[in-house]
């Protein structure tokens, strides 16, 4: 397994997303950051329900584009030009009114990608709503 090394904490992610997305109406926190893995929450909102009362799935995208955005963060620092690749959703039960978590992992990280898993539940860690897995093409550096 991959010895992952943090660069930035919780506080400077949650910093650094409210600088990038000024005004943009964000709602989730990085909880807690730890090498390899990001634990953010999305507080509970009504007014991300589908019919049928659960979560919509856009809203579960969403979050998990954002985990697996600050992950790679947490380990290269604020490396904002970093795009989705590819997004993989897996919707494995309806996700029941209340705060949104999503616990990321980071698979692999390399100089030009970025691969993560993503988590999301909001009754317990035990019941997964969604899993997604998350590709990030990172910025590349200006030539000499």
């Amino acid at each position: 397994m991959a010895k992952w090394k943090l660069v930035l904490s919780a506080d400077e992610l949650n910093a650094v997303m409210a600088g990038a997305f000024p005004g943009g109406g964000r709602t989730d926190t990085v909880r807690d950051v730890s090498p390899g893995r990001v634990h953010m929450v999305m507080p509970y909102n009504p007014l991300t329900l589908r019919p049928g009362g659960l979560i919509s799935g856009p809203t579960q995208m969403s979050l998990a584009d954002s985990a697996a955005y600050v992950l790679v963060m947490a380990h290269v620092g604020p490396e904002l030009m970093a795009v989705t690749s590819s997004l993989t959703m897996n919707f494995l039960r309806g996700a029941r009114p209340g705060d949104l978590h999503a616990e990321a992992e980071l698979l692999s990280l390399g100089r030009r990608l970025a691969v993560c898993d993503v988590r999301l539940w909001t009754e317990s860690s035990d019941r997964l709503a969604s899993q997604a897995t998350v590709t990030y093409a990172r910025a590349a550096a200006p030539p000499a």
